[in-house]
């Protein structure tokens, strides 16, 4: 069970996690609920996809909802430092034998495109187009507030052998890590990095891969709580899944809603610095329950079960049983 710390340095940059396609089945009733209920700035619509950004990014987006027959998750996209890197990204990753392709996606520069081990549809760009930073444009704020994207976490039916490849290849570091409570303890879950906070990308032992959830950062505790009341009083009741409270694992306070087509997205405030490069990860008991929320309440059962589908990859089961505890 080595967790791979601290992560090689790669011939190539990644920033963050920056962007994510959502494959959606009425747009309309999406644009409401990411625009009017949780905040989301509209920049445009072009087509059968609306692009979205948080209220402090000037990127053209970090969401786009794209019309589909049957929702799942087009792609997963990173900003890498420059042009450079992209070039870098390719020759490396060819010399492993693992294909590459340069798309035009509408909004950015060019754009990679590759597959983990297990077949994420990943795509790293550098070039955004620029927005309106609407930041201190106060009268446009609404829902909880959202400034930015955040990280992915997703199901992976192997968290071992995802932790290896992002660490070891794309140069994740670990921050904290869920073992399983055998004589031979095995990796359950585990956080990454690149930005400086606890995760751009978790992965959870489960049928996979899959998208568990995407987040948004937004500014205080309170902005949940407030989304609580909005939602609850506005014809979203069911949409909440799991919180309001506070993680263990991040200390991030949470709120975990689902949007029309059930994609699950995490609203997420008050994780921690991560930047120093001697940082040493955090290990969590998969039975301990502080480690799902820090005041012992344990998630629902659609928690670990259900997630989004990614584009064009097979779903496997997991190879590791262990059971987290489960709410009744």
């Amino acid at each position: 069970m080595p967790v791979r710390h601290p992560a090689p340095t790669p011939p190539f940059n990644i920033i963050r996690m920056s962007h994510i396609e959502l494959g959606v089945t009425n747009l309309d009733a999406s644009r409401k609920f990411y625009t009017e209920i949780l905040g989301l700035i509209e920049t445009e619509q072009v087509g059968n996809s609306i692009y979205l950004r948080g209220l402090e990014e000037r990127n053209h987006h970090s969401f786009v909802l794209t019309k589909v027959e049957r929702p799942h998750v087009i792609r997963l996209g990173f900003k890498v430092a420059s042009e450079a890197d992209l070039d870098s990204m390719a020759t490396y990753f060819g010399t492993k034998g693992m294909a590459t392709g340069w798309v035009t996606q509408h909004g950015q520069g060019r754009s990679l495109q590759m597959r983990d081990p297990f077949g994420m549809p990943l795509e790293f760009c550098y070039e955004f187009a620029q927005a309106e930073r609407m930041l201190q444009q106060y009268g446009a704020y609404r829902g909880c507030h959202p400034q930015r994207i955040d990280h992915f976490n997703c199901f992976t039916p192997n968290v071992q052998a995802s932790h290896d490849f992002w660490a070891l290849e794309l140069g994740f570091r670990t921050t904290e890590y869920t073992v399983s409570e055998d004589a031979d303890p095995q990796l359950w879950a585990i956080w990454m990095h690149r930005k400086g906070n606890i995760h751009d990308m978790a992965f959870t032992n489960g049928a996979g891969p899959r998208l568990h959830h995407v987040a948004l950062w937004v500014p205080t505790a309170m902005h949940i709580i407030h989304l609580c009341d909005l939602m609850s009083t506005t014809g979203y009741l069911d949409n909440m899944e799991r919180g309001p409270g506070r993680h263990g694992i991040s200390n991030a306070f949470f709120l975990y809603v689902r949007d029309p087509d059930g994609h699950r997205i995490e609203i997420y405030t008050s994780d921690y610095l991560t930047v120093d490069p001697d940082l040493e990860p955090i290990e969590w008991q998969l039975r301990d329950p502080q480690r799902q929320t820090l005041w012992g309440a344990p998630a629902p059962k659609s928690w670990f079960e259900e997630g989004s589908l990614l584009a064009g990859a097979n779903v496997q089961p997991p190879v590791l049983q262990a059971q987290p505890i489960i709410a009744s």
